[in-house]
């Protein structure tokens, strides 16, 4: 008996001590074998650091890199401007800046355009042309090195150069076309999902970083937040489908967003946007919803849709390549009735927002937005607050304030589609 007992404590003892160096050495094999994984930001080139010297004659801007990088340069006029396209950066630059120049360039800016490529553009004083754009290999200690060398014209002299002479394309067609069920693309959008489509469109992104904060904040960021949140919030209902114009911190032109909506057939665009006051203009504050019209509601909503319709000049593109449409009689009637129906969803969208959120006092107002002349798309551009009012940007930044009015912004849209979607399913 006892003997038994000893084998059987001596073949316990055997398999617990098997077992523990089972479960050891894989374990430390596993922890020999890691190998720290790069982050997101490694994998781009990085610039870490920007330097503009020279006068109203000569000026050269200098970009520090951690490696060699391609580039090429053009020059646009109205207004004059220079353009940088190179691979997609890392910009780990201070906040700010850019804001200013110096000699030739009176101010500067920089971001993604598209993935795999970043743009900087330059705002001139005046006519110039690129002497001079190339890139120093790291030497001596230093680094890489993107140095751009401008020389001023007179304006007879003055020339338009697009690199190559081709037109740089922003936004590719993606290759797969059920990504348009997350992304938008300007291609046709193929799905056999028959919900109605809502495409919600947060502006800017980057090199066109839209308004700031004193204190830093960035209107393209917020505005990408709340629309983000606005499209889990709308899918978590399931009664439709949404498409985002951008879903990262890419540029999209204005005409490019209109189309991903007439592309994606949709019932209804949203554009997010968060407004600013200059300080010699004073103090505003509350969400405003802007429908499409020839003729501005008051100043302000001249002001604010002039502001917006540059946000193609922003990125550096030749406005005067962008085709016109054609206007008959069948888009004139089209377009009569879409803006009907944007004018109800405004309405709607307004008395929503008004239980949650503090609304401009006059919250509802029009003006000729690039971004919503889709003439058979009910469109609103929605200004979330003002950035340059502390209350304000107090709210776009807080998570529970966004919560609310998301929740606002999708029970109006259920509200304003929730009909078709019941009448829909009836008739099937």
């Amino acid at each position: 008996m006892s003997l038994r007992k000893n084998r059987t404590f001596w073949v316990a003892s055997w398999v617990c001590a098997a077992a523990f160096l089972c479960s050891v050495i894989p374990a430390a094999k596993a922890i020999e074998s890691q190998t720290p994984q790069p982050s997101i930001a490694q994998i781009f080139p990085v610039a870490s650091d920007v330097r503009v010297a020279g006068d109203n004659k000569q000026t050269r801007f200098i970009l520090d890199l951690d490696r060699r990088i391609d580039v090429r340069a053009f020059v646009l006029g109205d207004p004059y401007r220079v353009v940088l396209d190179i691979p997609q950066v890392t910009f780990n630059l201070p906040a700010g800046t850019g804001t200013s120049g110096r000699g030739l360039i009176r101010a500067f800016r920089y971001g993604l355009v598209m993935p795999g490529g970043s743009r900087v553009v330059f705002d001139l004083t005046g006519p110039a042309k690129v002497d001079k754009a190339y890139v120093m290999d790291a030497a001596n200690g230093q680094p890489a090195r993107l140095v751009v060398e401008l020389t001023a014209v007179e304006r007879s002299a003055f020339k338009v150069t697009p690199a190559n002479g081709d037109k740089v394309q922003l936004r590719p067609a993606l290759a797969d076309a059920s990504s348009s069920e997350t992304t938008g693309t300007t291609g046709p959008a193929k799905t056999a999902d028959s919900r109605p489509v809502i495409v919600i469109d947060p502006g800017h992104g980057g090199v066109d970083n839209g308004t700031q904060a004193a204190t830093g904040e960035a209107e393209k960021t917020l505005v990408l937040d709340f629309a983000k949140a606005l499209r889990d919030r709308i899918e978590k209902g399931g009664k439709f489908r949404v498409v985002m114009t951008r879903d990262d911190d890419t540029f999209i032109p204005l005409g490019d967003r209109v189309k991903i909506a007439r592309n994606n057939m949709a019932a209804l665009f949203v554009s997010i946007h968060a407004d600013a006051l200059p300080k010699r203009e004073g103090d505003a504050q509350g969400a405003t919803v802007y429908t499409l019209s020839d003729r501005a509601s008051d100043a302000e909503a001249e002001r604010l849709a002039e502001a917006e319709n540059k946000a193609d000049a922003i990125a550096g593109i030749n406005l005067t390549e962008e085709p016109a449409e054609v206007a008959d009689i069948l888009i004139d009637l089209t377009q009569r009735e879409t803006r009907a129906f944007s004018n109800r969803f405004a309405r709607t969208l307004v008395n929503e927002m008004k239980t949650v959120a503090r609304m401009h006092k006059h919250p509802l107002k029009s003006a000729g937005f690039k971004v919503l002349k889709a003439h058979d798309v009910p469109s609103v551009l929605v200004e979330l607050g003002y950035v340059s009012n502390k209350d304000d940007l107090q709210h776009l930044v807080s998570e529970s304030w966004r919560s609310r009015t998301v929740g606002s912004v999708a029970q109006a849209v259920d509200a304003f589609l929730g009909k078709r979607v019941v009448s829909a399913g009836a008739s099937k």
